[in-house]
């Protein structure tokens, strides 16, 4: 395989973006026009929006006690258990030094999953995971982890003679074969997109000066690899699944300014998925979903990088359609790993492999990416159901390990990984998942902070002397408070999202009432010169409701706000610890004893109506056909228990 080494002045150019881009603040999702202003890197080629936000930096928000900090500790905890060298060793292996530790099991072992032949791909999840919590929590243990593991990696570079790292089976052997276009088994572009992304958010997060050179030499490997390709050699390429290379590609473009890497970038965006969409065609039907959904995370950034209105029309539309139109009450998608045809809802929605998590994780990296450029309502809500009822609900709270999928056969459970032999990708992306949540509550444009999210935190506005701590018991109650601290008397606009479902919302400051809104999906506008012990409430309306698909209006969704509310089942027939699970492919198979689940009967909303409080937080009971209660909790409580998120009415 070709070698290229990065020029010096190059890893000088990476080095300076690195420092700007962490003393703003806007880590890895960091615009091109924050790197222009700092004088680094590259300007955005497409116009920035009058309304765009930016985000606030993790480090300028604090989470209080909830249960999203609970999640992020059990993350937290399970990242310092795991061992960096058994993640190493196939690196180091196919680099032919000596493994320092026996690799993991499951995904990351050759003798049991090489048809997968994606080992490899927990490092990177792992560095980004590791990155996020030290953004997160100024935590040295993970900055050194994170050092240690680009040092290794730098060893394996150097020991190799190339840019090249991976950990796949035949490893340089194996991309070698597939850039000539021979027929393979596996992802090595799949795989090698989490190591870019993990060295990429260990430069941007952690600082990490280790990361940079092994960074820009990888990337480097990659354009020389690349480039003999022609236009249809790279196509064909790419309809192997290859992550997100597009997306990685661009930042690179965004933090040296090398045109090479903007070039990749476009090569790796695949017209054939591409051109559909900008058309406005809906050809989604028995695509591999996750397969999908980075590649049009990479053509949102890919647009900022060249202004091509395609790239951004194609990832706008793609969200609409999934979002809109294929999405589960949850948010999750998907039968098997596949979007399926919605008028065949009532075929595929009982399905024990509906929502994969790692979907649930891109969808609302693309939900993010968009909202920044075109802060709408309509994005932070898709947010926040997802969140709550995907990414929340995806955690053991007892064990922190994490779901592959969340399916809605009635009576079944959710089922985890094992600390040491699944390592699937959603054991990477649930890394990630929960040391992050405190990179989306908060926004900003040049005057007004924009709350999205009703979580207990405290977010710092250096730039206006400003702070701003949000106190709530949300969602067991419908409301929030919030409290200013400022440097001097400052005048600000605070917007609240009015959630689409809140019929109304009201807005006091310092106890009084000014204003109603009668607009859901919208944002609440409220601008004055607040200073120090000045306090904002606002009041929502949380109720039950219905969801059906547009096929299947028998088939029914009950939610309470932006929750989902399940059927608590009991565990009947479960043994202790039988849903820590190894494989995912056996989904609908383990602790699959014969149950039977209640059956509801009734039109939707008058069932709806008949849904009562229990007088306990967030608990609730709807009687069955035969007139006994059955008890509904958030989907995002359930664990070690069967239950129902939809139900076919009698």
């Amino acid at each position: 395989m070709p070698s290229c080494c990065p020029a010096p002045s190059r890893r000088q150019v990476l080095a300076t973006a690195s420092t700007a881009a962490l003393a703003t603040g806007w880590g890895a999702v960091m615009p091109a026009s924050a790197w222009a202003q700092n004088g680094v890197g590259a300007k955005s080629m497409a116009p920035v929006p009058a309304n765009a936000v930016q985000p606030f930096d993790m480090a300028d928000v604090a989470l209080a006690d909830s249960l999203f900090l609970h999640a992020q500790k059990m993350t937290e905890a399970y990242l310092m258990r795991l061992q960096p060298d058994r993640m190493l060793a196939n690196f180091r292996k196919n680099a032919g030094l000596k493994p320092k530790a026996p690799v993991y099991g499951g995904w990351e072992s050759e003798e049991q999953w090489a048809d997968i032949n994606c080992h490899g791909h927990t490092l990177g999840h792992y560095l980004s995971a590791c990155a996020l919590a030290y953004r997160a929590t100024k935590d040295k243990r993970y900055r050194q982890r994170i050092d240690y593991i680009a040092n290794e990696l730098a060893a394996c570079q150097q020991a190799a003679g190339t840019g090249l790292v991976c950990a796949f089976p035949k490893g340089p052997a194996l991309v070698a074969a597939h850039l000539r276009g021979e027929p393979i088994t596996g992802v090595p572009w799949y795989t090698l997109h989490k190591v870019y992304a993990g060295l990429r958010d260990s430069v941007q997060l952690a600082g990490s000066e280790a990361a940079r050179p092994v960074l820009i030499r990888l990337a480097d490997w990659g354009v020389v690899a690349t480039k003999p390709l022609s236009d249809e050699q790279f196509e064909k390429m790419l309809e192997t699944e290859y992550g997100g290379m597009n997306e990685i590609y661009a930042d690179l473009y965004f933090m040296t300014g090398n045109e090479d890497y903007r070039r990749v970038a476009e090569r790796f965006s695949q017209k054939a998925v591409m051109k559909p969409l900008t058309q406005g065609r809906d050809y989604l039907d028995g695509m591999h979903a996750n397969t999908q959904i980075p590649k049009i995370i990479g053509f949102q950034r890919v647009y900022e990088a060249n202004g091509d209105d395609a790239y951004h029309n194609a990832a706008a539309f793609f969200w609409r359609t999934v979002a809109h139109t294929r999405a589960f009450a949850t948010g999750g998608h998907g039968d098997g790993e596949h979007f399926f045809a919605m008028a065949d809802f009532d075929k595929h929605v009982f399905s024990a492999k509906g929502s994969e998590t790692c979907c649930q994780h891109n969808m609302l990296k693309l939900t993010r990416a968009l909202f920044l450029r075109d802060p709408q309502a309509e994005y932070a809500d898709y947010y926040e159901r997802t969140l709550y009822n995907g990414i929340l609900a995806s955690q053991d709270p007892d064990s922190g390990m994490a779901t592959y999928f969340q399916g809605a056969r009635p009576g079944y459970m959710k089922l985890y990984h094992t600390p040491e032999d699944s390592f699937w990708c959603c054991t990477g992306t649930g890394m990630e998942n929960h040391v992050k949540y405190r990179d989306s509550i908060y926004f900003h444009d040049d005057r007004a902070i924009y709350v999205n999210l009703f979580i207990p935190s405290t977010v710092t506005w250096a730039d206006k002397g400003a702070s701003l701590t949000q106190t709530t018991r949300f969602p067991e109650a419908a409301n929030t408070q919030f409290r200013w601290k400022l440097r001097q008397p400052t005048e600000l606009t605070l917007k609240l999202r009015h959630p689409k479902w809140s019929r109304t919302a009201t807005l006091l400051v310092n106890g009084a009432e000014v204003s109603r809104s009668d607009k859901p999906g919208s944002y609440a506008e409220l601008t004055r010169t607040w200073k120090t012990g000045d306090t904002v409430e606002w009041r929502l309306v949380m109720e039950p409701a219905v969801e059906s698909a547009p096929a299947t209006p028998q088939i029914v969704a009950f939610t309470y706000g932006p929750l989902v509310l399940a059927g608590a089942l009991g565990r009947d027939g479960l043994a202790p610890g039988a849903d820590i699970i190894v494989s995912e492919r056996k989904y609908g198979e383990y602790n699959d004893t014969p149950f039977q689940a209640p059956t509801l009967s009734g039109e939707p909303d008058a069932l709806t109506k008949r849904i009562s409080a229990t007088g306990k937080p967030l608990e609730f009971t709807i009687p069955a056909a035969d007139g006994q209660p059955v008890r509904l909790v958030p989907y995002h409580r359930i664990a070690h228990e069967r239950y129902a998120t939809y139900w076919k009415l009698a």
